[in-house]
């Protein structure tokens, strides 16, 4: 790591990938499931710079050929001044329906520890930058609750939003609510309570 002063903010590109997915994987480490993490090269630089399985979503897409010409995932690395990634945000676009405007939801931001206190987090404030440039409205993003980074984030002015609580379908569960678009079987499953 080469700081000869604050750490440059950038979008991210296809040769910072490798760097990327390796935090991507140290945070995985870091946030105690590294056998959840299964990211690969190939996955990430299909997400932010080809033909990612998000960008199939658009059925009516402007250009008429049922792709999405905008990224699935956005990402922007901190670097040092021999360029080298020293911290990373994988973002996307989101849509407040009660707002009536876009926001970004913050999917990953990871900072090397070395680099912490560096000014790589940094990145944070890129992304509220690019909200209020673009007139969005909303930064968001999930954490898992032990992380430190939480008195960061409330001296900043973010706030914890208990009201809402997260639901995740995955694996099994959400292959059987497939099923069931296609006409397949499922289980009839009451709410408890």
């Amino acid at each position: 790591m080469t700081l000869t002063g604050p750490p440059t903010i950038r979008p991210a590109r296809p040769e910072d990938v490798p760097a990327v997915v390796a935090m991507v994987h140290e945070l995985a480490e870091y946030e105690r499931a590294p056998d959840q993490c299964h990211l690969t090269e190939e996955q990430l630089t299909a997400a932010l710079f080809g033909t990612a399985p998000a960008r199939d979503a658009a059925p009516d897409a402007p250009n008429g050929s049922g792709r999405d010409p905008a990224p699935a995932l956005y990402g922007h690395v901190a670097v040092d001044a021999d360029d080298r990634p020293l911290g990373f945000a994988l973002w996307f676009l989101n849509f407040s329906t009660w707002a009536g405007v876009h926001g970004i939801h913050l999917e990953d931001l990871y900072v090397r520890p070395a680099a912490r206190g560096t000014g790589a987090g940094r990145l944070l404030a890129t992304l509220a930058a690019i909200c209020v440039e673009r007139g969005y409205r909303r930064l968001e993003w999930s954490m898992i609750d032990w992380n430190p980074a939480a008195g960061f984030y409330a001296a900043i002015g973010a706030r914890q939003i208990s009201e809402w609580v997260p639901y995740r379908l995955s694996g099994d569960a959400l292959a059987d609510l497939a099923a069931q678009a296609r006409g397949g079987p499922h289980t009839s499953v009451r709410p408890s309570g």
